[in-house]
């Protein structure tokens, strides 16, 4: 059941806080949303995401990236529970929510940067031993819901 293509339809991003506001303990909340699941053909469904990112409670500023991928899987099954209850099986659920945080944190972080908000994610901090030797030291994990 792999994904077998995708795009990104929508970015928006926002800061709300100014330049010259010093942001230290931002939370930082990012999440994954299958908006809509049809079938394509037998054997594959189009699924629209959203992903958002969330910082310090919408009051700093925010991101939304929306899409669609192509999954592979039994479509009328999935499509008719999408519709019951809007749920997937656990494992598709996992595999499309895996892949859409492991693509769109990559746009979030450039986003992020063009508008000067922090990276949603964890960057390494480099500091120097007394012998010289650099060793990255994990300042902060974010919070993903």
């Amino acid at each position: 059941m792999p994904v077998k293509n995708w795009e990104i339809n929508s970015l928006e991003v926002r800061r709300y806080s100014r330049l010259d506001e010093k942001l230290q303990n931002v939370k930082i909340d990012q999440n994954s949303t299958v908006t809509m699941i049809v079938p394509k053909t037998e054997e594959e469904v189009e699924i629209d995401f959203r992903f958002t990112v969330v910082y310090g409670n919408g009051s700093i500023g925010n991101m939304r990236i929306e899409g669609k991928l192509v999954f592979g899987c039994k479509a009328q099954d999935v499509a008719k529970q999408w519709n019951a209850t809007h749920n997937m099986p656990d494992d598709m659920a996992s595999e499309i929510h895996t892949f859409v945080m492991g693509n769109c944190i990559t746009e979030a972080v450039i986003l992020a940067r063009d508008v000067r908000l922090p990276p949603p994610i964890p960057l390494p901090r480099v500091e120097v031993g007394k012998q010289g030797q650099a060793q990255p030291k994990l300042d902060r994990s974010p919070e993903i819901a």
